[in-house]
């Protein structure tokens, strides 16, 4: 380990000099004192029964799901996760398998894998899914690296402001020092249309998301056509429960899919681990990060899965590399597998339907309150947008009160529009709830 991992006295000491302290304890000074181990004082030692007690009631001081009314999106959902998706993950041959480098000893791992790609590209209409990216973040910005790949000398990416913020963020993160140029969201209130405008024959890609980030659905033809004019492909991210309902990037003409496979028997999981799907058409498949497994048989006429595509340098060739995805998300991939096979296709319709209609209904209601309005942008899905009469901080402090986590406050990434919340609703969300809801913001109004 000493080849790849510096260990000597000497190169501490030039790490330390570098970040300029003394020693290693230095980098613990924000630590309160008081706090420090061994200082730290710890109750005295409890019997089993004792400590699930105790434990039991710290965990439900938590804000946690099971007991508390949830209209927070924003890119991390609530939705129902059928029992037989944990049970399935816990698995010791799942839970515990790594990349698999030997196809013969790796066929169960394999297997999963394949049929998650072949899943997703059921649900999303495109050619050729990918297992996988970290998040929905990632899985864009390897969009937007792999489409400029794929036009060669075309180096700017074009972002409407309506794709979630941060997975700009982090797009502008990896996009660093590759001298690609992400353009069209320095506007907040810029619509997909004029963003569009600014596709020309340097652009590599136009991003769209549909439901966006508003929750506001688009039809995206319109958009890939006037891509596709220039020269440029159509990067499309999308919710994959809405796919049950709504228009899929296959049939849109998107080049490139993404997604965040969260909604697809993940659960929030206190904010991760999540999934990053990513899906492309035929022709850009020698481009695609990550690796695909596909069917053959073996010398013996047997059926076998192997890796049939993985780009290496990946790995040992850093400095030429498309991407820095050496490895995947395979369970959670294997999470939205079981999931997506236990729903079927009725099943995601019901799914999304219920999610559709619920939001209609929460929508109406809310808007029929005195000092609210729904924001009217057209068609939504799961989410959407309110104007408040008052900071929406004040709003979800109250909220809290009456066990309800409120909406996303949009204040800070989109100012335009005020004392603004983004509010979503899911299948998980009962009629009860909603009107619990909207009787809270009565009183504040």
């Amino acid at each position: 380990m000493s080849h790849y991992i510096s260990l000597t006295d000497a190169e501490k000491a030039a790490m330390l000099e570098t970040i300029g302290i003394s020693e290693v304890a230095d980098l613990f000074a924000m630590v309160p004192g008081e706090v420090r181990f061994p200082s730290l004082q710890l109750p005295p030692p409890l019997s089993e029964i004792g400590l699930r007690r105790t434990l039991g009631a710290l965990a439900a001081r938590n804000a946690s799901a099971d007991r508390m009314s949830i209209f927070l999106g924003a890119g991390a959902y609530n939705h129902f996760v059928p029992s037989a998706v944990d049970q399935i993950l816990r698995r010791g041959e799942f839970f515990t398998a790594y990349t698999p480098y030997q196809p013969e000893v790796s066929q169960g791992t394999l297997q999963a894998i394949f049929e998650y790609q072949s899943l997703v590209c059921g649900l999303t209409g495109m050619d050729v899914a990918n297992a996988s990216h970290y998040d929905g973040g990632t899985a864009l910005a390897e969009a937007a690296i792999m489409a400029v790949a794929a036009t060669r000398n075309r180096r700017t990416v074009v972002v409407p402001p309506n794709v979630n913020p941060q997975y700009r963020a982090v797009m502008r993160t990896l996009l660093q020092g590759t001298g690609i140029r992400m353009i069209g969201d320095e506007r907040p209130d810029a619509t997909p249309a004029e963003v569009a405008a600014l596709v020309d024959d340097q652009t590599a890609a136009l991003v769209v998301q549909s439901p966006d980030f508003f929750g506001t659905l688009h039809d995206l033809r319109p958009l890939a056509e006037q891509a596709h004019a220039a020269g440029a492909l159509l990067v499309s991210h999308f919710d994959p429960i809405a796919l049950g309902l709504f228009q899929t990037p296959g049939e849109a003409g998107a080049d490139i899919a993404t997604a965040e496979g969260q909604p697809l028997g993940v659960g929030l999981a206190f904010g991760g681990p999540y999934l990053g799907i990513f899906c492309c058409k035929q022709q850009y498949v020698h481009k695609i990060a990550g690796r695909l497994v596909g069917l053959t048989n073996d010398v013996e006429g047997r059926e076998a899965y192997v890796l049939t595509l993985r780009a290496r340098e990946q790995d040992i060739r850093r400095e030429r590399a498309t991407s820095n995805i050496c490895t995947n998300q395979g369970l959670m991939a294997l999470a939205a597998a079981v999931y997506l096979s236990l729903m079927g296709r009725q099943g995601m319709r019901q799914v999304a339907e219920l999610c559709y209609h619920r939001a209609q209904y929460a929508a109406a209601q809310i808007d029929a309150l005195a000092g609210y309005r729904v924001a009217a942008n057209g068609p939504f899905f799961k989410e959407f947008v309110v104007h408040c009469p008052r900071p929406v901080a004040e709003i979800n402090a109250t909220l809290r009160d009456h066990d309800i986590i409120g909406g996303y406050d949009l204040l800070s990434e989109y100012p335009h529009l005020g004392h603004a919340m983004l509010v979503c609703v899911t299948e998980m969300t009962s009629r009860d709830e909603i009107d619990a809801l909207v009787s809270a913001l009565a009183t504040m109004g």
